[in-house]
């Protein structure tokens, strides 16, 4: 949601159905040798004694304000609810990019220390109600229209928090590394993301029923702002008839409160012109108002994943993800891996098939998914050291397949079990405050 273009533009010449299509395919995957590497962190902010406890709009503003005059290499930006992401810059490998976001957590949590708070890695607040942080144009659009579908897209915006990896479209020519491949493996891996590292179970203090609540909200929003394209063999193609025939989120106005039509695609306001006609920066904004799981930027940006516990948990996807991804011999086994799944989809796309509603559900008690992420994890641990990871990643990534993978687990069984420990009153299992604790 932090990437958008800001304000209203200033009038351009209106663009064509016909010119909506070419553009958006001619930048919607950039092809080449997979290179750069990327991550988005997003956190919870809470009070470092309780977190049930409510930080004030002031007292985040305040830490923010703070926030800003630290010198960082990522981009710090602040979600809706007041939910901090920082955006690394692309990075030439993982060890680069696993360093340099690592540094700047570390100084965004000694700022936040100081005013007594922390930042909290779970996908859905499991405490607080959705509560709007920042008062803007574009969110006041943004939630008068998610309302029209229910109250799952304030969650969205004030509750969620998530790691989203970024990599490459890769080659233009078929194979493993080739884009066509990419983008549908992002896809049906992209259940299996969704169960390994599920991490909200909990809303308003009591179990929804789903490991990913956040996920949940996703799917809840709907298919035209939160669903993907039907795959086929021409991404691109495809996902220009999604940006198409996906509804308008607003139209811009700099003199008075955003116009948030009701139903209208991108196709139908080229073809209409009203309320104004749309030119290429309505279109760009646009682009950013979509929330597939899996988004092509240029580069593809895989947005299913829970944000992780732990100081260091962000580190275990991302890693995974630039080994599947990036090592060829990886990108195969999890290739074949993941085939099976895709008859699971029934056709229909993510997240809203039977494959990615079972992911988030029930997780790795899905005993297929559990298979299948045991072979990802094995071979991304054996693809690591070959992508040059250090042991400290290495031994992460095999720490979590321990604790969670070979036990058909995730980390939202964990607070699971804390919650019932509580009710008994019991002491819930120890976890490591880094999120590197291991098997019992």
């Amino acid at each position: 949601m932090s990437d958008s273009p800001g304000g209203c533009p200033e009038p351009r010449s209106a663009v064509t159905e016909a010119e909506v299509e070419a553009l958006v395919r001619g930048i919607c995957f950039k092809t080449g040798p997979p290179r750069l590497l990327g991550v988005e962190v997003e956190w919870l902010v809470h009070e470092l004694r309780d977190p049930r406890l409510p930080v004030s709009p002031e007292r985040l503003e305040a830490a923010y304000a703070a926030l800003r005059t630290v010198p960082l290499r990522s981009a710090l930006t602040v979600e809706p609810g007041g939910q901090l992401e920082l955006s690394s810059p692309p990075a030439a490998s993982l060890t680069e990019c696993v360093g340099t976001v690592s540094a700047d957590l570390d100084a965004v949590r000694a700022v936040l220390r100081e005013d007594g708070l922390v930042l909290v890695g779970l996908g859905h607040d499991p405490w607080r109600t959705p509560r709007r942080f920042l008062r803007e144009p574009r969110y006041d659009a943004m939630e008068a229209c998610l309302d029209r579908t229910g109250p799952a897209g304030r969650a969205m915006m004030c509750t969620s928090a998530s790691v989203q990896v970024c990599v490459d479209a890769g080659y233009e020519e078929p194979g493993p590394l080739g884009h066509v491949r990419r983008w549908w493996l992002a896809h049906q891996l992209g259940a299996v993301l969704v169960a390994v590292f599920a991490n909200s179970p909990l809303a308003a203090g009591r179990p929804t029923g789903w490991l990913s609540t956040r996920q949940l909200r996703w799917a809840q929003i709907g298919t035209g702002r939160a669903g993907g394209p039907v795959l086929d063999a021409d991404p691109r193609g495809a996902w220009a008839r999604h940006v198409l025939d996906s509804p308008v989120m607003c139209v811009r106005d700099d003199v008075g409160p955003w116009h948030v039509p009701d139903g209208l695609t991108f196709r139908e306001w080229t073809r209409s012109g009203m309320p104004r006609p749309p030119a290429r920066d309505d279109l760009d904004y646009h682009v950013t108002t979509l929330f597939p799981p899996v988004r092509p930027r240029g580069h593809l940006e895989l947005r299913m994943i829970d944000a992780q516990p732990g100081d260091d948990g962000w580190i275990v996807p991302l890693a995974v993800v630039a080994a599947l991804f990036d090592d060829p011999e990886a990108t195969e086994t999890a290739y074949r891996a993941v085939k099976p799944l895709a008859e699971r989809t029934h056709g229909m796309p993510a997240p809203h098939n039977p494959l990615w509603r079972d992911a988030a559900r029930v997780g790795l008690a899905d005993p297929e998914l559990r298979e299948v992420a045991a072979a990802c994890f094995a071979a991304a641990l054996r693809a690591l050291p070959r992508l040059g990871a250090g042991t400290e990643v290495v031994d992460a990534v095999e720490a979590y397949r321990d604790r969670y993978v070979a036990r058909g687990r995730c980390p939202a069984d964990d607070s699971l079990d804390a919650l019932r420990a509580t009710a008994r009153g019991t002491r819930p299992r120890p976890t490591h405050p880094h999120g590197k604790d291991t098997p019992s």
